[in-house]
C-alpha cells in the first residue's frame, strides 16, 4: 500500500505549512500529493506550485469539480501539467452535488449523474490520446456543440500541444454504488471520500469486477498523538461539515454515505442540528465510532495496529491528511 499527501483545499488563504509537509513526504517516499477545491481556492494551482518545487512525487486532484471547467479545459490543465512536472500529474474527477454546482458554479446539476460522468471522462480521454479531433453526440459534452443556440460554426478539434502521456491516470469520486461500479470500468482508479476497512461489505458489490491496475486510494486523517479523543475532533469537525452541510437536506450524498455505512439515524441528527444553526451541536453529534474508524488517530501502537486492517484489504493507496511531519514520518516507518 503506497503513501499519499492529501492537502485539501484552502480555509481563508494558503497554509505557509503546506510545502514543507509535502517535501517532507517526497524526502520520506511518499508517492503522491493530493489537492482539492470546493468554492474558494482551485485545485491545479497550488499543485503547480508545488510541482515546481518538488521532482519525484506524483502529483493529483482529489478532487478536481466537473462542473468548474468544460471537460477540455480540465484536459488542457492536465496535459499541461503533466508535462511541466515531467509526467507526474494524475488527475481526479468528482461530480459534487446539486448545491455547488447550481449554487456556486450556476449551471445545472445533471439529471443524469452517471452518463454526464461518462461523456466527460470521454472528452477528457479523447483529448489525452489525440488520435483525432475531439467529436462525441452527448446529452451533457456534445463536442462540436449542437444545442439550439449554436450557429453551426463549431468544428471538432484536437488538442495542438501532444499530451506527454496519453494514458494519464484519470481517478473518479465516486459515492454511490451504481457510479463506483461505473467508475471501475471508465476510470483508472476510485477516490473513497470514506473507508472504512472494518467494512469490507459496504463497497464489495461495486468493486466486484475491478481490473488489474485499479487504483483505490481513500482519504483518512493520521494524527500520532496520545488522546484518542482529542484527536478525532478534527475529523469529526469535517463529518459535521459534510454531513450537515455539503448538501441539501433532501439530496445530501455525504449523508447517504454515512447511512450506507451503518449510521443513518446518526447522519439525519447531524444533517438536522447543522440545518438549525446548531453546528457544534451537529459536530458532537458524530459518532467516534464512525470518525475512528476512518482515520488513524491516536499513539504509534495503536496506529500500527489499525493500519493492518488497511493494508490487509483493497486499498493501493493511502492518502493521509496529516497536520504534522512527525505523523507522516511514523506512517512511513509503519508501511515499510
Amino acid at each position: 500500500m503506497r503513501l499519499g499527501l492529501a492537502l485539501g483545499y484552502w480555509g481563508r488563504g494558503p497554509d505557509p505549512a503546506h510545502l514543507r509537509l509535502v517535501t517532507e513526504a517526497e524526502d520520506l517516499g511518499y508517492h503522491s500529493v493530493w489537492t482539492a477545491e470546493a468554492w474558494g481556492s482551485d485545485a491545479f494551482t497550488p499543485l503547480t506550485w508545488l510541482a515546481a518545487h518538488t521532482s519525484r512525487i506524483r502529483l493529483g486532484t482529489a478532487i478536481a469539480q466537473m462542473a468548474a471547467r468544460t471537460p477540455t479545459a480540465t484536459a488542457m490543465h492536465a496535459l499541461t501539467l503533466d508535462h511541466l512536472s515531467g509526467g507526474r500529474m494524475m488527475l481526479g474527477l468528482g461530480l459534487s452535488g446539486p448545491q455547488v454546482v447550481e449554487g456556486w458554479y450556476g449551471r445545472p446539476f445533471p439529471s443524469s449523474p452517471l452518463t454526464a460522468t461518462r461523456e466527460y471522462v470521454d472528452v477528457v480521454r479523447q483529448v489525452l490520446r489525440r488520435k483525432a479531433p475531439v467529436a462525441l453526440d452527448g446529452r451533457f459534452h456534445s463536442h462540436p456543440y449542437r444545442g439550439d443556440d449554436a450557429t453551426g460554426l463549431g468544428k471538432a478539434l484536437k488538442p495542438i500541444t501532444h499530451p506527454l502521456r496519453p494514458d494519464l491516470p484519470v481517478l473518479l469520486g465516486a459515492e454511490g454504488p451504481k457510479n463506483i461500479a461505473q467508475t471501475t470500468r471508465i476510470a483508472d482508479g476510485w477516490l473513497p471520500l470514506y473507508w472504512s476497512p472494518t467494512r469490507p461489505d459496504v463497497y464489495r458489490a461495486p468493486l466486484a469486477d475491478l481490473p488489474d491496475g485499479f487504483v483505490i486510494a481513500p482519504m483518512a486523517r493520521a494524527k500520532v498523538c496520545d488522546d484518542v479523543a482529542e484527536g478525532l475532533l478534527p475529523v469529526k469537525a469535517m463529518l459535521g461539515f459534510y454531513i450537515g452541510g455539503m448538501g441539501h437536506a433532501a439530496r445530501n450524498f455525504h449523508a447517504d454515505l454515512m447511512a450506507r455505512m451503518g449510521y443513518a439515524e446518526e447522519a439525519r441528527r447531524i444533517q438536522e442540528l447543522f440545518l438549525a444553526g446548531r453546528k457544534e451541536e451537529a459536530v458532537l453529534a458524530v459518532p467516534d465510532a464512525f470518525a475512528d474508524e476512518i482515520s488513524l488517530v491516536g499513539p504509534r501502537e495503536r496506529i500500527a495496529e489499525r493500519l493492518e486492517l488497511w493494508r490487509a484489504g483493497p486499498v493501493t493507496d493511502l492518502l493521509v491528511t496529516a497536520p504534522d511531519p512527525h505523523t507522516l514520518r511514523v506512517l512511513a516507518e509503519l508501511n515499510t
